[in-house]
């Protein structure tokens, strides 16, 4: 028998590249295997002769025999000279050459039909759907990372029907405890980590633990959208961490050390003489780690000059005092004249 051309069996020209080579008998194994046409005898042929082609074309040496002779035959020499063992056992489209799930085609037929290769079924096997969980996390603990318990419901696999959405195949009635969907309400409790770095809006997320999949399909995953809680001093700026300090009158215009908070515990500030209000005073590498590693931001302390509350007589006459030697109009500039 005239033996077929390989390349038109995979509806290729002879130079395409050898990565379309597997692109193609992907395409056309899909289309005519045998679990998607059952009964389909030319299906079932043609199956057979693409497989029989992607064997010799799929592996580049096999195809360099083709291309120089128009033919491959086992104990062939490669062009380049030099025996080589190219036996050709023939094929099943269940399991080609060797052990049962193991050949050239195993990677492919996983690939297509589920790694099982369950036929019918696995064609109707399907992912599981991803859920989304809000969830509350303290600012320092954003900052430092830290694990959190939530309590979340998901579509788990019936434990009667086992996913098949009925007890067995030969009865007509669904499962009565998933109604014919193969799927039922769990509530789970989980241990989740919350790495250092999230902001307000990220999304951590959490694999296998969304919803089951259908007919062995793999599950979904579960994504914690992360709200940040308030601080009472602390406030967050991409990756810099922003507090406001309040100083004394005295400690800005003559300058000082202070104490103030960072999120890894106090440090010490210099303020310098006649400093104003508002001005900021940068701490680097005290802010926010990044998400994803790398270097952290910093922090940004803002000086809010406050008064005090009372003033004696005594303080009066010092500032007044003050004010006569240190005459100045800080809003002569504010004007509306063009």
């Amino acid at each position: 028998m005239v033996q077929n051309d390989y390349y038109q069996l995979l509806n290729l020209d002879r130079d395409v590249p050898q990565a379309e080579i597997r692109k193609s008998y992907r395409r056309l194994a899909r289309k005519y295997h045998p679990d998607v046409n059952p009964g389909d005898q030319s299906a079932e042929d043609r199956f057979k002769d693409i497989q029989e082609a992607y064997k010799v074309l799929g592996d580049p040496d096999k195809r360099k025999i083709y291309d120089q002779y128009g033919s491959f035959r086992e104990g062939q020499q490669a062009p380049e000279g030099g025996p080589q063992d190219f036996g050709f056992r023939g094929f099943d489209h269940n399991h080609s050459g060797g052990e049962r799930g193991q050949g050239p085609f195993r990677d492919i037929f996983s690939d297509l039909f589920g790694a099982a290769h369950r036929g019918n079924r696995a064609a109707q096997a399907s992912r599981g759907q991803d859920r989304e969980y809000s969830v509350e996390i303290p600012f320092l603990d954003t900052i430092r990372g830290t694990q959190t318990r939530i309590n979340t419901a998901r579509q788990d696999v019936c434990s009667q029907c086992k996913g098949l959405g009925g007890t067995s195949q030969l009865k007509a009635q669904p499962c009565s405890v998933c109604a014919g969907s193969g799927l039922i309400q769990k509530v789970e409790s989980l241990r989740v980590k919350i790495p250092a770095g999230v902001q307000q809006g990220s999304r951590v997320r959490v694999a296998g633990k969304g919803d089951s999949g259908r007919l062995g399909g793999p599950p979904g995953d579960l994504f914690l959208v992360v709200n940040v809680g308030t601080h009472p001093f602390f406030s967050r700026q991409g990756n810099n961490i922003l507090c406001v300090v309040p100083v004394t009158l005295s400690e800005a215009a003559l300058g000082s050390e202070i104490d103030i908070p960072t999120v890894d515990g106090m440090a010490r500030l210099k303020i310098p003489p006649e400093t104003q209000s508002g001005q900021k005073f940068r701490l680097r590498g005290r802010g926010a780690p990044r998400a994803k590693g790398g270097q952290r931001g910093d922090q940004l302390v803002e000086v809010k000059v406050v008064l005090p509350k009372t003033l004696d007589e005594r303080s009066k006459v010092i500032l007044r005092e003050f004010a006569e030697r240190n005459p100045q109009n800080p809003r002569e500039e504010m004007t509306l004249d063009d």
